[in-house]
């Protein structure tokens, strides 16, 4: 598959068209508030979920959907003996987790990880501002950030209600312990969405690498930029590093006025 793209640009590094001097404040309460709340995982079954090119699906890692597909039924009740609300789930049931309708509990993901050696990438995963379905992620009504986020991450919350955006319908702290690499992975397919959902991902700090993957070329685009917006249906994945790197994603409405300047952006940069 090649890179898609947005507007016939890898990605669109938004850094000259939005504020950014709060980001060194955020960095510091970002630090700091995520030693105070309970991050969670995610991306564990990127290759069971098919959204892995081949190249990178037989690299071995642990998938838990294939994990949770094998248990013996013995195994399988432990498994749900750690969930949210054992007596609610289905003693047979294996599908679940992410996009799934019961995810997984914290207890889960760490025996999924200590006992069959399931690779979760993000193993820093906070959610300011709460979405069940990667569907619904720029849907605005009903969503507000969380009375924790506010206490633990006020301006962080503040720097994020000052983006561009109409309404948020989500946003999330997404890090990467030290020497773990983000699975290369797209979010979408291209024919499903044939205009990019509008998202920022914020670094406020550099040293997280992430790139896009041209699978047809076999090919990496670094993205550079602390503030960038890329199509989530091109393949995607962060090179390891040995340190803990973050950024900060924010799904929602661009406003008409930003979605505007964009435009005129990307199409000054293809004339440049």
């Amino acid at each position: 598959m090649a890179l898609v793209g947005i507007w016939g640009h890898p990605y669109l590094r938004l850094d000259d068209l939005l504020d950014l001097g709060a980001l060194a404040a955020v960095h510091e309460e970002v630090c700091l508030g995520l030693t105070r709340v309970a991050p969670g995982y995610t991306g564990g079954s990127h290759r069971s979920m098919g959204i892995v090119p081949e190249m990178f699906a037989r690299e071995a890692w642990g998938d838990y959907g294939e994990v949770l597909g094998a248990l013996s039924p013995g195994e399988l009740a432990v498994f749900h003996s750690l969930g949210d609300d054992p007596g609610a789930v289905d003693p047979g049931d294996r599908d679940v987790g992410e996009e799934r309708e019961v995810p997984l509990s914290r207890r889960q993901m760490l025996w999924l990880e200590y006992r069959h050696r399931v690779y979760f990438p993000w193993k820093v995963y906070y959610e300011l501002v709460p979405n069940r379905f990667w569907t619904e992620k720029s849907d605005l009504e009903g969503k507000a950030f969380t009375r924790e986020a506010r206490t633990f991450f006020p301006k962080t919350v503040a720097f994020l209600e000052s983006l561009p955006f109409v309404g948020i319908g989500r946003a999330n702290v997404m890090g990467l312990r030290a020497n773990d690499a983000g699975t290369v992975h797209k979010d979408a397919e291209p024919e499903d969405q044939p205009v990019p959902p509008h998202f920022i991902t914020i670094a406020p700090v550099t040293g997280k690498r992430l790139f896009l993957w041209d699978d047809d070329r076999r090919e990496r685009t670094p993205v550079d930029g602390r503030a960038v917006w890329f199509n989530d249906a091109d393949y995607h994945g962060v090179e390891a590093d040995p340190f803990f790197r973050y950024s900060i994603r924010v799904d929602g409405v661009f406003r008409a006025d930003f979605l505007a300047e964009l435009r005129d952006h990307a199409a000054a940069s293809r004339r440049a």
